[in-house]
Order: C-alpha cells, then structure tokens, then sequence
C-alpha cells in the first residue's frame, strides 16, 4: 500500500504516493509508460463495469488498532506573523465518518494538508495510526483527495488509474478500474486526457483515483465542488462504502447531503476549532452555514 495524494501526481514514489499539486512532482522518469505506447493502445479495449460493484474487493478492512486513525496533538500553523490556525487537538477513531466544516479561510485546508504530511505545522504534529504524518507507515495508510486536482498531460486517465493501481499492488485493477469509471459517469472518457477535462469531471477523475488503491484514512478537501447531482450521489456512495468497510472518512465540506450522514462534526473558524462533537444536539444546517457554528462570539481575530 502506499498514499495516494490527489493533489500531486506521482510524487513521492518512493512512499507510493499520488498527490495532485504539482509542485511536489518527483520521479517522473519511473513512469511506466507514455500515451500512445503499445502499452497504452492495448489498453484500449476495457472490461465491462459491473453494476453496483464498486470495486468493493479492492480494500484490505482494516483491522482494530491500538492507536488512533487520525490524531492532531496541538497543531498550529502561521505564516510569518499572520497565524493561519491556533493550536488544535483531536483524534479520531477507526471507522470513523467525520465532516470538517468551515467557511472559505477557517482553515480546513490548513489543516488537511497537514495532516496528509503535505504541510509542515507550526507547533504539535500530527499521526496517523500511531505513524507520524509524512512517514512511509503513514503514506501507507493514507489517501488523500484535494480540491483542484491535476494531471499529466501526456497520460489518459485510463493510464493514471492503471500507474497508481499498480503502484499499490490492486489485483485485477482492470475491473476495480472499470467499476470505479462506471460509477462515477466516466467510463466513456477512459481513454480522454483528464488535464482537458471540466472541473467536474477533473474531480471526477480525482476521485476515482483516490479510491483505486487500498487506505485505511481517507481525506477529502472539498470532494462534492463542481459535481453534477449524479456525481454527489456516486461519491456519498463511495464515501459509506468505504467506512463500511472499515475505513476511516475525513472529509472537508459544505455539502449538507454528507453531514447529515456524519457522527460528528469538527467546525473551524477564523483558525480556531469551535465545535467538535455530535449531531443530534445541533442544527445541522445552522452549523454548515452560519459563520460561528458553536454561538461562541469571541471577537475578531488579531
């Protein structure tokens, strides 16, 4: 297994990584293949999707662990003098279905990136499985999907999902890959460049890569941006399968269709954490779309 960051492809390969900001592009020369090698036109006869298969025999379950899924001890971060989150703490458990709300600048992608090892903190550190966040043990655990996805320009997005299947060792990827492409609308844009793709079939794209390779921590920065109705639904879909199966989901929105499937809800604002808790006790909606989800006026931040 290894991470699979969506906001970088193929970087870090020596942790078996995907990650969609290019910034973080290593190794590319490791590249199995180029669009229009014999590798490529082979590929262009794909197996049928199988209906609400989903690629469900993908996962390893996880099994129980002694440490958290996810653990954030006191992080912060600043930039200069300009504090961008204060110091936060929380764990979550296996199996875990967890909505990280806040609005534009509260911070969540901060946090995300973070905790994906994507972004040095400040102060306090973050684990994943008892791993610290960046580690290969980590990387192993993670997959990780941000919210502007890009791609090579010379591979199609059959040939992302086949270089990242096989990067994490999926048996029978030909049909995971198909299944996925099919639940998500893109089985006929298998052979396309995703770089051309509309933004929501970039995220699309995102997606189905994110759940191609095996995780036990999935984290989501704003998955649900730019999708048709078709694709929320695919994607709540994917999103119950894979905490069914004994994942753990982090995902950061403001789609009220998630939350409301959620337990518990961490609200960010202006940087500070101001609700971390249930959903039975709190107005939902209020919580998604007011700009201080606990009540708590505070002040302005300084």
């Amino acid at each position: 297994m290894g991470v699979l960051f969506l906001q970088t492809p193929f970087a870090l390969l020596s942790g078996f990584c995907w990650c969609s900001d290019l910034s973080l592009v290593g190794y590319a020369n490791a590249m199995p293949f180029a669009s229009g090698s014999a590798t490529h036109k082979k590929l262009l006869k794909h197996p049928k999707p199988k209906v609400n298969n989903m690629a469900r025999s993908r996962r390893n379950v996880p099994q129980p662990k002694e440490h958290s899924a996810l653990s954030v001890d006191n992080v912060s971060k600043s930039y200069g003098t300009a504090p961008a989150l204060d110091p936060i703490s929380f764990d979550v458990n296996t199996g875990d279905r967890v909505a990280l709300i806040g609005h534009n600048g509260s911070g969540k992608t901060t946090l995300i990136r973070i905790a994906a090892g994507l972004l040095d903190s400040s102060t306090g550190s973050v684990s994943i499985g008892g791993a610290p966040s960046g580690s290969l043990s980590a990387r192993a655990a993670l997959s990780f999907i941000a919210d502007q996805p890009t791609f090579y320009d010379d591979l199609s997005l059959w040939e992302h999902m086949e270089y990242v299947a096989r990067l994490h060792g999926v048996v029978e990827w030909e049909q995971t890959a198909a299944d996925l492409l099919g639940h998500l609308g893109l089985y006929d844009r298998a052979d396309d460049m995703p770089n051309r793709f509309s933004r929501g079939l970039k995220q699309k794209s995102a997606i189905a890569l994110g759940f191609i390779r095996p995780f036990d921590l999935l984290l989501v920065d704003e998955p649900f941006v730019g999708l048709d109705a078709a694709g929320k639904e695919a994607l709540l879909e994917l999103l119950a399968d894979a905490t069914a199966h004994g994942s753990t989901v982090v995902v950061a929105t403001h789609e009220l269709s998630f939350v409301h499937t959620v337990s518990r809800i961490i609200a960010l604002r202006d940087g500070r954490l101001v609700y971390d808790g249930g959903t039975d006790d709190i107005n939902v909606d209020g919580l998604v779309r007011t700009e201080d989800p606990a009540g708590e006026h505070d002040g302005e931040r300084h």
